[in-house]
Protein backbone atom coordinates (compact mmCIF):
# COMPACT_ATOMS: atom_id res chain seq x y z
CA UNK A 1 0.00 0.00 0.00
CA UNK A 2 3.31 2.48 0.23
CA UNK A 3 4.67 4.11 -2.82
CA UNK A 4 8.20 2.59 -3.77
CA UNK A 5 10.94 4.54 -3.15
CA UNK A 6 12.53 5.86 -6.53
CA UNK A 7 15.77 4.01 -7.23
CA UNK A 8 17.51 7.16 -8.19
CA UNK A 9 21.38 6.81 -8.93
CA UNK A 10 24.33 8.75 -6.45
CA UNK A 11 25.02 10.99 -9.59
CA UNK A 12 21.17 12.15 -9.73
CA UNK A 13 20.56 12.76 -6.00
CA UNK A 14 24.08 14.81 -6.72
CA UNK A 15 22.56 16.69 -9.17
CA UNK A 16 19.32 17.05 -6.92
CA UNK A 17 20.74 17.86 -4.23
CA UNK A 18 23.29 21.24 -5.73
CA UNK A 19 20.72 22.36 -8.46
CA UNK A 20 18.36 22.61 -5.32
CA UNK A 21 20.50 24.49 -2.99
CA UNK A 22 21.39 26.51 -5.88
CA UNK A 23 18.07 27.63 -6.91
CA UNK A 24 17.51 28.25 -3.15
CA UNK A 25 19.92 30.90 -3.37
CA UNK A 26 18.70 32.34 -6.89
CA UNK A 27 15.04 32.57 -4.72
CA UNK A 28 16.95 34.35 -1.98
CA UNK A 29 18.70 37.01 -4.18
CA UNK A 30 15.25 37.94 -5.54
CA UNK A 31 13.63 38.52 -2.28
CA UNK A 32 16.65 40.60 -0.78
CA UNK A 33 16.42 42.28 -5.10
CA UNK A 34 12.48 42.99 -3.80
CA UNK A 35 13.66 44.52 -0.54
CA UNK A 36 16.16 46.64 -2.11
CA UNK A 37 14.08 47.82 -4.59
CA UNK A 38 11.21 48.77 -1.91
CA UNK A 39 13.96 50.31 0.06
CA UNK A 40 15.21 52.23 -2.57
CA UNK A 41 11.36 53.34 -3.85
CA UNK A 42 10.65 54.78 -0.51
CA UNK A 43 13.75 57.20 -0.63
CA UNK A 44 15.76 57.10 -3.07
CA UNK A 45 13.71 56.49 -6.49
CA UNK A 46 16.30 58.41 -8.77
CA UNK A 47 18.07 54.99 -8.03
CA UNK A 48 15.72 52.87 -9.47
CA UNK A 49 14.93 55.42 -12.52
CA UNK A 50 18.99 54.97 -13.06
CA UNK A 51 20.07 51.21 -12.38
CA UNK A 52 17.35 49.15 -14.37
CA UNK A 53 19.06 45.76 -12.80
CA UNK A 54 19.53 45.88 -9.03
CA UNK A 55 21.56 42.73 -9.02
CA UNK A 56 24.41 43.80 -11.95
CA UNK A 57 27.53 44.14 -10.73
CA UNK A 58 27.92 47.98 -11.78
CA UNK A 59 24.45 48.61 -10.08
CA UNK A 60 25.67 47.02 -6.66
CA UNK A 61 28.83 48.75 -6.53
CA UNK A 62 28.01 52.08 -7.14
CA UNK A 63 24.75 51.66 -4.73
CA UNK A 64 27.43 50.41 -2.71
CA UNK A 65 29.56 53.65 -2.58
CA UNK A 66 26.67 55.52 -3.01
CA UNK A 67 23.36 54.16 -0.51
CA UNK A 68 21.57 57.48 -0.77
CA UNK A 69 20.93 60.62 -2.81
CA UNK A 70 23.14 62.65 -1.09
CA UNK A 71 26.36 60.43 -1.45
CA UNK A 72 25.04 59.78 -5.24
CA UNK A 73 25.47 63.77 -6.11
CA UNK A 74 28.80 63.28 -5.20
CA UNK A 75 29.68 60.35 -7.69
CA UNK A 76 31.91 61.21 -10.42
CA UNK A 77 31.50 60.67 -13.97
CA UNK A 78 35.04 58.80 -13.64
CA UNK A 79 33.39 56.76 -10.89
CA UNK A 80 30.64 55.49 -12.81
CA UNK A 81 32.70 54.55 -16.00
CA UNK A 82 35.24 52.68 -14.11
CA UNK A 83 32.21 50.72 -12.89
CA UNK A 84 30.59 50.38 -16.22
CA UNK A 85 33.97 49.17 -17.82
CA UNK A 86 34.62 46.86 -14.95
CA UNK A 87 30.62 45.27 -16.01
CA UNK A 88 32.16 45.21 -19.37
CA UNK A 89 28.78 47.84 -20.68
CA UNK A 90 28.69 48.95 -24.05
CA UNK A 91 28.90 53.02 -24.73
CA UNK A 92 30.25 53.93 -21.33
CA UNK A 93 30.59 57.74 -21.93
CA UNK A 94 27.51 57.81 -22.82
CA UNK A 95 25.54 55.81 -19.85
CA UNK A 96 28.15 56.75 -17.75
CA UNK A 97 26.65 60.95 -18.76
CA UNK A 98 22.66 59.32 -18.38
CA UNK A 99 23.48 57.91 -15.00
CA UNK A 100 25.01 61.25 -13.86
CA UNK A 101 21.94 63.18 -14.87
CA UNK A 102 19.87 61.31 -12.99
CA UNK A 103 21.08 60.69 -9.68
CA UNK A 104 21.82 64.82 -9.64
CA UNK A 105 18.05 65.40 -10.16
CA UNK A 106 16.57 67.20 -7.60
CA UNK A 107 14.10 65.11 -5.48
CA UNK A 108 12.18 64.59 -2.17
CA UNK A 109 13.97 63.63 0.48
CA UNK A 110 13.42 62.26 4.02
CA UNK A 111 14.28 63.82 7.16
CA UNK A 112 18.19 63.09 8.21
CA UNK A 113 17.26 59.91 10.72
CA UNK A 114 15.54 58.19 8.65
CA UNK A 115 17.28 58.61 5.52
CA UNK A 116 20.71 57.41 7.26
CA UNK A 117 18.57 54.03 8.51
CA UNK A 118 17.43 53.87 4.58
CA UNK A 119 21.13 54.36 3.62
CA UNK A 120 22.65 51.29 6.55
CA UNK A 121 19.25 49.01 4.77
CA UNK A 122 20.41 49.52 1.40
CA UNK A 123 23.99 48.70 2.09
CA UNK A 124 23.26 45.94 3.67
CA UNK A 125 21.23 44.43 1.09
CA UNK A 126 23.90 45.67 -1.45
CA UNK A 127 26.15 43.22 0.61
CA UNK A 128 24.02 40.52 0.92
CA UNK A 129 23.37 40.71 -3.02
CA UNK A 130 27.30 40.69 -3.88
CA UNK A 131 27.63 37.57 -1.53
CA UNK A 132 24.80 35.45 -3.44
CA UNK A 133 25.92 36.55 -6.82
CA UNK A 134 29.34 34.99 -6.01
CA UNK A 135 27.99 31.60 -4.32
CA UNK A 136 25.14 31.32 -6.98
CA UNK A 137 28.29 31.40 -9.42
CA UNK A 138 30.29 29.05 -7.43
CA UNK A 139 27.64 26.56 -6.94
CA UNK A 140 26.52 26.78 -10.24
CA UNK A 141 30.05 25.01 -11.56
CA UNK A 142 28.95 22.57 -9.14
CA UNK A 143 25.94 21.76 -10.68
CA UNK A 144 27.47 21.94 -13.81
CA UNK A 145 30.52 19.40 -13.16
CA UNK A 146 27.78 17.30 -11.59
CA UNK A 147 25.34 17.35 -14.80
CA UNK A 148 27.80 17.26 -17.11
CA UNK A 149 28.84 13.46 -16.02
CA UNK A 150 25.47 12.07 -15.72
CA UNK A 151 24.85 9.76 -18.79
CA UNK A 152 21.41 11.72 -19.86
CA UNK A 153 23.10 14.79 -20.04
CA UNK A 154 23.48 14.69 -23.59
CA UNK A 155 19.47 13.67 -23.87
CA UNK A 156 18.24 16.63 -21.69
CA UNK A 157 20.94 19.58 -23.12
CA UNK A 158 19.29 18.56 -26.54
CA UNK A 159 15.70 19.48 -25.88
CA UNK A 160 15.48 22.96 -26.73
CA UNK A 161 15.03 25.57 -23.97
CA UNK A 162 17.32 23.40 -21.74
CA UNK A 163 20.90 25.08 -20.82
CA UNK A 164 23.20 22.92 -18.45
CA UNK A 165 21.48 24.44 -14.76
CA UNK A 166 17.90 24.32 -16.02
CA UNK A 167 18.28 21.07 -17.15
CA UNK A 168 20.33 19.70 -13.95
CA UNK A 169 16.99 21.12 -12.52
CA UNK A 170 14.73 19.00 -14.35
CA UNK A 171 16.53 16.25 -13.78
CA UNK A 172 17.31 16.43 -10.74
CA UNK A 173 13.42 16.88 -9.63
CA UNK A 174 12.31 14.01 -11.72
CA UNK A 175 15.12 11.48 -11.00
CA UNK A 176 17.16 9.26 -12.88
CA UNK A 177 15.05 5.79 -12.04
CA UNK A 178 14.35 4.05 -15.39
CA UNK A 179 11.14 2.67 -13.99
CA UNK A 180 9.63 5.26 -11.64
CA UNK A 181 7.50 6.46 -14.58
CA UNK A 182 5.11 3.95 -16.45
CA UNK A 183 4.77 5.86 -19.15
CA UNK A 184 4.65 9.68 -20.42
CA UNK A 185 1.06 10.27 -18.64
CA UNK A 186 2.53 9.23 -14.86
CA UNK A 187 5.72 11.72 -15.74
CA UNK A 188 3.05 14.42 -16.55
CA UNK A 189 0.72 13.86 -13.35
CA UNK A 190 3.88 13.85 -11.43
CA UNK A 191 5.46 16.93 -12.97
CA UNK A 192 1.74 18.44 -12.47
CA UNK A 193 1.53 19.92 -16.35
CA UNK A 194 -1.53 17.34 -16.70
CA UNK A 195 -4.96 18.66 -16.73
CA UNK A 196 -7.23 17.16 -14.09
CA UNK A 197 -10.75 16.83 -15.72
CA UNK A 198 -13.89 16.41 -13.07
CA UNK A 199 -17.19 15.24 -14.34
CA UNK A 200 -20.47 15.46 -13.09
CA UNK A 201 -23.28 14.65 -15.68
CA UNK A 202 -23.78 17.17 -18.14
CA UNK A 203 -20.62 19.37 -16.97
CA UNK A 204 -17.41 19.03 -17.34
CA UNK A 205 -14.82 20.69 -15.34
CA UNK A 206 -10.59 20.87 -16.44
CA UNK A 207 -8.40 22.34 -13.94
CA UNK A 208 -4.17 22.86 -13.12
CA UNK A 209 -2.81 20.72 -10.90
CA UNK A 210 -1.43 22.76 -7.65
CA UNK A 211 -0.78 20.03 -5.38
CA UNK A 212 3.03 19.40 -6.79
CA UNK A 213 6.48 19.97 -7.27
CA UNK A 214 6.99 23.62 -6.86
CA UNK A 215 10.47 23.29 -7.83
CA UNK A 216 9.95 21.00 -10.99
CA UNK A 217 6.75 23.09 -11.76
CA UNK A 218 8.96 26.81 -11.53
CA UNK A 219 11.81 24.62 -13.81
CA UNK A 220 9.07 23.18 -16.60
CA UNK A 221 7.73 27.00 -16.63
CA UNK A 222 10.93 28.81 -17.40
CA UNK A 223 11.73 25.41 -19.75
CA UNK A 224 8.35 26.60 -21.94
CA UNK A 225 8.96 29.66 -22.26
CA UNK A 226 12.48 29.36 -23.65
CA UNK A 227 11.59 26.64 -25.87
CA UNK A 228 10.30 28.87 -28.27
CA UNK A 229 13.11 31.03 -29.27
CA UNK A 230 14.78 27.78 -30.08
CA UNK A 231 12.43 25.17 -31.49
CA UNK A 232 9.43 26.41 -33.99
CA UNK A 233 7.37 23.40 -33.17
CA UNK A 234 7.10 24.87 -29.43
CA UNK A 235 6.36 28.25 -31.04
CA UNK A 236 3.67 27.19 -33.16
CA UNK A 237 2.02 25.02 -30.76
CA UNK A 238 1.86 27.92 -28.11
CA UNK A 239 0.25 30.03 -30.69
CA UNK A 240 -1.94 27.82 -31.32
CA UNK A 241 -3.45 27.39 -27.76
CA UNK A 242 -3.36 31.30 -27.69
CA UNK A 243 -5.59 31.72 -30.88
CA UNK A 244 -7.85 29.50 -28.86
CA UNK A 245 -8.27 31.67 -26.10
CA UNK A 246 -6.29 30.31 -23.28
CA UNK A 247 -4.37 32.58 -21.19
CA UNK A 248 -0.30 32.70 -21.62
CA UNK A 249 0.09 30.57 -18.14
CA UNK A 250 -2.22 28.20 -19.36
CA UNK A 251 -0.54 27.56 -22.83
CA UNK A 252 3.06 27.68 -21.42
CA UNK A 253 1.40 25.06 -18.99
CA UNK A 254 0.18 22.89 -21.68
CA UNK A 255 3.71 23.44 -23.89
CA UNK A 256 5.51 22.20 -20.82
CA UNK A 257 2.69 19.17 -20.42
CA UNK A 258 3.99 18.74 -23.98
CA UNK A 259 7.49 19.06 -23.39
CA UNK A 260 7.57 16.45 -20.94
CA UNK A 261 6.17 13.91 -23.12
CA UNK A 262 8.96 14.62 -25.75
CA UNK A 263 11.09 14.59 -22.85
CA UNK A 264 9.98 10.94 -21.66
CA UNK A 265 9.96 9.87 -25.20
CA UNK A 266 13.56 10.15 -25.39
CA UNK A 267 14.72 9.07 -22.50
CA UNK A 268 12.67 5.74 -23.25
CA UNK A 269 14.52 5.58 -26.46
CA UNK A 270 17.96 7.16 -25.30
CA UNK A 271 18.09 9.41 -28.86
CA UNK A 272 18.23 12.90 -28.69
CA UNK A 273 15.65 15.09 -29.40
CA UNK A 274 14.43 15.78 -33.10
CA UNK A 275 12.50 19.26 -33.89
CA UNK A 276 10.74 16.91 -36.82
CA UNK A 277 9.92 14.03 -35.03
CA UNK A 278 8.74 16.07 -31.85
CA UNK A 279 6.23 18.35 -33.58
CA UNK A 280 5.39 15.85 -36.96
CA UNK A 281 1.93 16.25 -35.91
CA UNK A 282 1.88 19.94 -36.34
CA UNK A 283 3.18 19.34 -39.90
CA UNK A 284 0.24 16.42 -40.76
CA UNK A 285 -2.66 18.70 -39.32
CA UNK A 286 -1.56 21.46 -41.35
CA UNK A 287 -1.22 19.22 -44.67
Amino acid sequence: HHRPLAGDTAEGEAIKLSARAHQSLVWDRTRHMLRLRSALRDFFPAALKAFRDLDAPDTLELLARAPGPDQATRLTKTRIEAALKQARRHHVAAKATELAAILAEDQLRQPPAIQSAYEAVVSSEVAIIVALNTQIDQLGTVVAAHFGQHPDAEIYTSQPGLGTILAARVLGEFGDDPHRYRDAKARKNYAGTSPITRASGTRKVVLARYARNRRLADALQQWAFSAMRGSPGAKTYYQQLRARNIGHQGALRQLANRLVGILHGCLKTHTLYDEHTAWAHLTTAAA
